[in-house]
């Protein structure tokens, strides 16, 4: 089959499809509706899973590419019913404040920033919250967790060590709180404590923490003595000085940590030291995970539309049997009558799966405007829905395709 024959059967498979569509609406309407569904899944959560993969890595890298976190537990996948025998890191000693001095002292080491989180009511006049994050940090909390002061100033050692009530806010909390007005030096009743605003705080979005709800942050024994924040469950954040490797910094606090909890050098440690990239393995194994779900989804949608493939165009065959006679004794090669059906087959499929990235790209859209997921379609998912989509109009088309192609003509001229 010649390049232009091929091309003209193209232009003729397409028309006869587009027709097909307007003759039968609701063959053909389901078919494209199976087919649609199942890029649309493919494209809107490959959409979502891209935004929120680019936040959590934009969220990780704030805090520096080599910092590290200290934690009583490890993150893993391992089966955990709450006790001791399944749960062997509650037989873990609780992290410090005093621990964290200790890695502080290291001069391998430039931050480190301990913190424990906390709820209380927020009152500031007529306004009255109910239940707002509390998180509680050690003065130089900036270095790891990213961000910025937006206005105002954070806290100082000092007054970190002598539990000053002062208060930092995040967006939510000051548009909750205070409104349009500027809410530097006023004071926000926390429990039942006074805190005097010294800064608001600006963070980017990140949809799998809590930066997007009201959020205050005060110093770490300001949550001690006044909010009765219970000192169990601190975690503590390491960055490493500028030319030590977070490796040289690691083993340098697991050795201090180590000798302050007199551990024997065969046993082993009661403590977990948590990286960026453990982080990121254990992320994407629950995003492969979620992957695999949308993949089984976005299949059942494809497998309708090939079924719907498959009897549209069986159909199709038999009325156009008498066509098909009068085209091969005029010439028509097997070979053309076959790209035909095919090129009609992948038109309703590509049809299907066009209107499914319109659709996903909406939803993207929606998200993106209205959540804090920085959706976004990557061009990976746009191939995968079109070629998806036509590849099953191409393979579940073939079959009545090849039993146009191979009919003789002789017979099909007779077929009434």
């Amino acid at each position: 089959m010649s390049m232009k024959t091929a091309i003209s059967g193209t232009v003729e498979g397409v028309g006869i499809a587009l027709e097909s569509i307007r003759a039968n609406k609701v063959r053909a309407g389901l078919t494209i509706l199976g087919v649609s569904v199942g890029v649309f899944v493919v494209v809107a959560i490959g959409a979502m899973i891209t935004g929120i993969n680019n936040a959590v890595t934009k969220d990780l890298a704030s805090a520096g590419p080599t910092t590290f976190f200290v934690s009583r537990a490890p993150i893993s996948f391992e089966a955990c019913d709450g006790t001791a025998d399944t749960c062997k890191w509650r037989r873990n000693p609780r992290l410090t404040v005093d621990d964290a001095k200790v890695f502080r002292a290291l001069p391998s080491i430039r931050a480190v920033i301990a913190s424990i989180g906390t709820n209380a009511s927020a009152r500031y006049r007529g306004q009255f919250l109910s239940s707002i994050s509390v998180q509680s940090f050690s003065a130089d909390w900036l270095l790891v967790d990213g961000g910025t002061i937006a206005s105002g100033r954070s806290w100082t050692d000092s007054e970190d060590k002598a539990g000053a009530k002062v208060v930092v806010l995040n967006k939510k909390a000051v548009e909750q709180l205070f409104g349009d007005s500027d809410p530097i030096g006023k004071q926000v009743i926390l429990g039942n404590v006074p805190f005097d605003v010294i800064g608001t705080y600006d963070k980017p979005l990140n949809p799998l923490g809590n930066d997007n709800d009201v959020t205050v942050f005060i110093p770490m024994q300001a949550a001690i003595s006044g909010l009765n924040a219970r000192p169990w469950w601190i975690q503590i954040s390491v960055r490493p000085r500028d030319g030590v490797s977070r490796d040289q910094a690691i083993d340098d606090v697991t050795a201090a940590l180590r000798g302050k909890r007199r551990l024997r050098p065969a046993e082993e440690n009661n403590f977990a030291i948590i990286t960026q990239d453990k982080i990121m393995e254990v992320y994407d194994k629950v995003v492969g995970t979620f992957f695999i779900v949308m993949l089984s989804l976005s299949a059942v949608g494809l497998l309708v539309g090939g079924v719907g493939v498959i009897a549209i165009m069986m159909i199709s065959v038999t009325e156009r049997t008498r066509e098909i006679g009068v085209r091969k004794a005029l010439g028509a090669t097997a070979g053309l009558i076959l790209w035909q059906f095919l090129v009609e087959a992948a038109t309703l499929t590509g049809i299907g799966g066009a209107i499914g990235l319109a659709l996903g790209a909406l939803v993207a859209f929606i998200v993106r405007s209205n959540f804090p997921i920085p959706a976004e379609i990557p061009l990976l998912s746009v191939v995968a829905a079109i070629g998806g989509s036509i590849f099953t109009g191409v393979l579940f088309g073939i079959i009545p395709a090849f039993r146009a192609a191979r009919l003789d003509p002789v017979v099909a001229l007779r077929y009434e």
